[in-house]
């Protein structure tokens, strides 16, 4: 890891076995390399300490090269070490594994990449769940997503927390900021216009829109994903595909191929387009393709 000097560095808090008689808790934020986990994990360092809270981030082995840069450097100005896991398998071997491509409705590659290689950690390294808390970037306009993710964990025994609720409530603009006040700079997929940066801007359940803003920014990328959705319905002699058409009132399957067939009948696209976009202007993409 190199070093670099951040403007802040992230409070150290106090050590969760001084002063108090209760059993010790294990603060684990799930880091996924957005702003939204840096925010997260930067809140709950602050109120427990960080010689309580564990940072796990969890590979899908398709994420972009710029992601691993940001896990570098938010190691660094939070002090705390970012705990890297894999699978094994990416979304595509998981999807032919079980016979499904994942799509807007089913992300069955964030299923099994996280959440359930997540419950294995955690029953393999925590016998006692009441021990452990876990935090979740997700802020209050996901309301329907906390509603339905707080009691499955908390069924199963753990505790659950979302830092992003807290106070003070940052819109996204803010949360922009929050990086660069340790001296971190955002990932590369934000200044690009992506909303998210997981998978390498290629995930499932994107839409049309951020497949089109893939396919500007990263060709070779798009067309890997392309190639993969192509070998897929090959072998499962399935009309199955991320995406949906539903243009005309109706709904069809459209694969990767279909859409960039489209999209590069609509014109050239500049040689240097990502390095002109911005979260703010993605929506120049419904004029540009007619998408």
């Amino acid at each position: 890891m190199r070093e670099r000097r951040s403007k802040h560095r992230c409070s150290q808090g106090t050590s969760p076995f001084q002063g108090s008689q209760d059993p010790p808790v294990t603060h684990i934020v799930l880091f996924s390399g957005g702003l939204s986990s840096f925010e997260s994990a930067r809140r709950v360092i602050e109120r427990y300490g960080r010689f309580s809270v564990r940072l796990w981030f969890f590979d899908t082995l398709i994420e972009d090269e710029d992601l691993y840069r940001f896990l570098d450097d938010s190691e660094v100005a939070l002090g705390v070490k970012i705990e890297r896991f894999a699978e094994g398998r990416n979304p595509w071997q998981v999807f032919r594994d079980e016979r499904y491509i994942g799509n807007t409705r089913t992300d069955l590659c964030s299923k099994i990449l996280k959440r359930r290689f997540l419950k294995r950690l955690l029953a393999e390294r925590y016998s006692d769940r009441s021990s452990v808390r876990l935090h979740f970037g997700l802020d209050r306009s996901e309301k329907s997503r906390i509603a339905a993710l707080r009691p499955r964990w908390e069924e199963a025994g753990y505790k659950v927390s979302f830092p992003l609720t807290w106070k003070p409530l940052l819109n996204n603009n803010e949360l922009r900021a929050v990086p660069a006040q340790f001296g971190v700079e955002i990932p590369r997929l934000y200044r690009f216009g992506f909303v998210h940066n997981n998978c390498g801007g290629a995930c499932v359940k994107a839409g049309i829109k951020q497949w089109s803003l893939l396919l500007r920014c990263f060709p070779e990328r798009y067309l890997w994903h392309e190639n993969n959705e192509l070998a897929l319905r090959s072998h499962l002699r399935k009309d199955v595909t991320i995406l949906r058409d539903r243009r005309n009132g109706g709904t069809r399957p459209l694969t990767l191929r279909e859409l960039r067939v489209r999209l590069q009948g609509s014109g050239p696209v500049p040689h240097n387009a990502c390095a002109v976009l911005s979260c703010h202007n993605v929506a120049a993409l419904d004029g540009m393709y007619g998408v």
